[in-house]
């Protein structure tokens, strides 16, 4: 999808991207507040004692990596594996240690007696497992997490080829521009929608570790223009803890189907009732929508539901059905193959991948054959109305409008700053 997105022609695209960091503490003094504070203190009348100097810790670290296992790494570190054994069988907690992944590191920590005493698994930045020696020789276990500081960006950019780029220009990770895609796909088909002039913006987290950028985080606020559309989407935690993203006035973003099954491919054949077949060469109905990409490109399912068909079905080739509610079935058709587990019976939620664009039954090339059907009857997918989601509760409404004020308020700010800046 990537690839797709970056081999776009490009020209001209217009983005920009700032950043400020979120106060969490009015209370919290400035620097020189805190100096003219401290100076302003009486003297003390105890004599100076010097504080001791605090002890310097010597890990030993290591990154784990493909094909590394837990042996080598205590041999990297000088211990050898009746050690090893000795500390993963000294507590049930400690058997943890084993389970060890590539892109993680591992750091070892010896005692003044210049024993094993600590072991320090870094799951990420944010997470860390830390395994201590206590005074029966067992090693307990520790989670260490840490809270990154949070800014606020701002970003926003005009695309004339390529949302990918735009987004790129614009500060944005890959993660990011795809879920600037996600939010507003329900509504903008990034396939056929898209035109030269197209604007977004949004305000979205950065997280900071000791001073320097982790990563980006969450999309908070974000508009975008498209054709002759302005629509606007914000985030919001609900009472029962999760977070989607909805319309100023507490529609939800997300429909009950996805509108394409696969991402950012080029539709070779419409949805027609009067097409000549490529391979029969009959006039006969498209009642589809085809989708060329490239053999093993996953295919997601478009709503939640229940697969009542997942084996070859004649000129389908490999076929993947799925029933939605009573009336509402769709068809996925061409497949090379499934996604692990999908089979008859089995329930699946929307966006989940169950299977990959292939050149089964009778077709002239890899491509995924898409159908959308309403009590049995064949609908344009790309045209079909698709309902929305539930929107925000009218009891939960107060509560919906007040947390994401300060979102929408900051979004307009940043973007009528930016206009003065940008007409300067």
């Amino acid at each position: 999808m990537t690839l797709v997105l970056a081999l776009s022609p490009s020209s001209k695209v217009n983005a920009t991207r700032t950043s400020i960091e979120i106060d969490l503490d009015n209370q919290v003094l400035s620097s020189s507040e805190s100096v003219k504070a401290l100076n302003t203190q009486e003297p003390s009348q105890q004599p100076l004692i010097a504080s001791p100097t605090p002890k310097v810790e010597n890990w030993q670290s290591f990154d784990i990596k493909s094909g590394n296992t837990l042996s080598t790494l205590f041999a990297k570190a000088g211990y050898n594996d009746k050690i090893m054994y000795s500390v993963i069988h000294s507590s049930k907690a400690a058997k943890q240690i084993a389970n060890i992944y590539p892109g993680e590191k591992i750091a070892f920590l010896n005692d003044e007696n210049e024993q094993l005493s600590q072991i320090k698994l870094v799951r990420s930045p944010l997470k860390s497992i830390v395994f201590k020696r206590d005074e029966n020789n067992s090693f307990t276990k520790e989670v260490v997490t840490r809270t990154p500081d949070v800014h606020i960006a701002y970003g926003e950019g005009t695309i004339e080829s390529s949302l990918f780029l735009a987004g790129q220009k614009a500060g944005l990770s890959q993660s990011q521009i795809m879920e600037l895609a996600n939010i507003f796909g329900w509504d903008i088909d990034f396939i056929l929608d898209i035109r030269s002039g197209d604007k977004f913006n949004l305000i979205y987290e950065e997280l900071y570790l000791d001073g320097e950028k982790y990563k980006n985080g969450r999309i908070l606020a974000a508009n975008f223009h498209n054709r002759e559309r302005e629509l606007s989407a914000v985030l919001y935690e609900q009472e029962n803890g999760i977070s989607n993203y909805f319309t100023p006035d507490g529609k939800s973003m997300r429909k009950a189907f996805i509108r394409t099954p696969v991402d950012f491919a080029r539709i070779s054949s419409r949805f027609n009732l009067r097409r000549k077949h490529p391979i029969l060469h009959k006039i006969r109905a498209h009642k589809g929508t085809d989708y060329a990409a490239a053999t093993g490109t996953p295919i997601k399912a478009t709503g939640d539901g229940k697969v009542i068909h997942a084996a070859r079905k004649g000129g389908y080739g490999k076929t993947v059905i799925i029933q939605h509610g009573q009336s509402i079935t769709t068809l996925y058709a061409h497949m090379n193959g499934y996604a692990r587990g999908i089979r008859s019976g089995k329930r699946v939620k929307q966006g989940q991948i169950i299977g990959y664009v292939g050149s089964t039954g009778r077709s002239t090339g890899p491509h995924l054959h898409y159908e959308f059907r309403v009590n049995g009857v064949h609908k344009n997918s790309l045209k079909v109305k698709l309902p929305h989601a539930s929107p925000i509760p009218k009891k939960e409404l107060a509560r919906f409008k007040k947390a994401t004020h300060s979102y929408l308020a900051q979004l307009e700010t940043f973007s009528e700053s930016y206009q003065v800046a940008s007409n300067q």
